[in-house]
This record gives C-alpha cells, structure tokens and sequence, in this order.
C-alpha cells in the first residue's frame, strides 16, 4: 500500500474561539521509528469530531502515546506524516494557543513553583498573566498551592496543574494521556465534569486512560488500539443500546493482543 498523510483538524474559518468546525482525523499507514524491533505505530485510521470526547484506549504498548507525539510533531515518524489543521504540527502559527496538551505530568521540574510555570507560558504565549487565576481556579489549585514548589505536589496536584497550562490559552483542542493518573475519587468526578464542560463551550477532546468505567461514563465514542493498529471503535450510546459495558466490548476486541494472550501463544 502506498503510504498516506496522518492528517488533522481541517483549517478553521475565522470564527470565535471554540466554534471552529473542523475534526481530528488520522488516515492510513503512519509508521514511526522501530524501537529496538517493535514498530510502534503500523497502522492508524480514525476520527475524533469537533465537539465532543473521544477515548483513546488499548493494552500497555499498543501505540497510544506514540500516536499523540506523532500529532503533536513530537516524534517524527519514518514513514507517512502527521498534521493538524491541515498542516504539519510545527507549522502552525502559535500551535500552543490552538491546541493543549497532557502527555506526562510527573516531568514538571520540582524546583520551580507551579505559578512560575504558568507565568513563563503567558509570557511566551503572549497571553496576559491575569488568565492565570482563572486557569488555576477552573483547575482546582489554589492561588496558595500554586506559589508552593512542585517537588511538594502529590501527582493528582501535577495532573492539575499540567491541565491549567494546557487551558491557559483557551485552545480548541485538548490532547491528554492518562490525565486522571494520582487523581482521587474527588478528583476524577472533577475531571469528568471539566471535560464535559469544555466540549459543552465548542472544544473537543482526544484523550487515552485504563479507567474504563470512568471513560464510559466520559466519553462519547472509544477507539481501541493494539500492537500499533485501529482493532474497534464503538460509540458509547451504541453500547449501552447493545446492554454493554465498555470493559466487555474492550476485553472482546483486545483478546489476540493481550499480554496474556502472547505470553499463552508463544
């Protein structure tokens, strides 16, 4: 097969903040760099539409995150290309302010404090720092956790504040992996409400996580990835009218590319 364009959101019109139009769609054949003999990604082919949650879901190694890095120009990959609105990731004009991102929040540094992080964004972003109580505030962090060092924040307060930084230029699209990692139950119920609020206001949302009950009950479709390739999707209306669970479709669908199945296959 020919290899083809990983694209993204098609370009939106110059219309307000979080009513663009567009959708996020990877095509066919992106391949990226072997590691060691294992191709990550071998083949990938879904959509994620404008204005609402899509899951991203699939065994430990099945190229989630690699997939994310791919649409974020974060890796490069050896065969095909990624692109959102339309065009390569690092083209974009202020990517940051369009979309935000949550690839892997323990990798904050420890010694700086979590409002001098959010100041040094605003300041390379050109985003006026008076957003930032309101990005701390929609997050759940107080203006006295903000000014602590982040080598004193549990991870569901690094969680918290990796999703401020992501809001804090009110993008169009949020990219999140594993986001509710060290969250509590408080925690979760929180996340679970913000996301909905913001596909609610006009943005959409692509995240992966292992919770599948709390993805059932945050998410509008899943897309189940194994051994770097599309294996199911499913809408959740569409499972629940089949009398379904997400962990049973999930089960269903990830058999062949289990650990347990490759550990009892040889």
């Amino acid at each position: 097969n020919q290899d083809q364009e990983v694209t993204g959101l098609d370009e939106p019109r110059a219309i307000p903040q979080k009513s663009w139009t567009g959708r996020l769609t990877v095509q066919k054949n992106i391949r990226t760099p072997y590691y060691g003999k294992v191709c990550a990604i071998r083949d990938m082919s879904f959509e994620v539409p404008q204005g609402s949650v899509t899951g991203f879901v699939g065994p430990n190694g099945a190229g989630k995150s690699t997939t994310m890095r791919c649409i974020l120009g974060l890796t490069k990959p050896s065969k095909g290309s990624a692109s959102v609105f339309g065009t390569d990731y690092s083209k974009l004009q202020n990517p940051a302010r369009r979309i935000g991102s949550v690839l892997d929040a323990s990798k904050q540094h420890p010694g700086r404090t979590g409002r001098s992080i959010l100041l040094a964004a605003a300041d390379v972003l050109g985003i006026a720092s008076s957003k930032i109580e309101f990005a701390l505030e929609s997050c759940g962090l107080t203006s006295a956790e903000s000014r602590r060092r982040i080598g004193t924040y549990s991870l569901g307060m690094r969680q918290r504040l990796a999703l401020a930084l992501a809001i804090l230029p009110e993008p169009e699209l949020l990219i999140l992996d594993e986001p509710m990692n060290g969250l509590d139950l408080e925690g979760i119920h929180w996340m679970r409400s913000f996301l909905r609020d913001f596909t609610q206001a006009g943005g959409t949302v692509f995240l992966s996580s292992h919770l599948l009950g709390e993805m059932e009950k945050i998410a509008d479709s899943v897309v189940l990835v194994g051994k770097g390739q599309i294996i199911g999707s499913v809408s959740i209306s569409d499972l629940k009218g089949a009398g379904k669970g997400l962990e049973e479709f999930y089960l269903e669908q990830t058999a062949s590319v289990s650990r347990g199945s490759v550990v009892n296959n040889g």
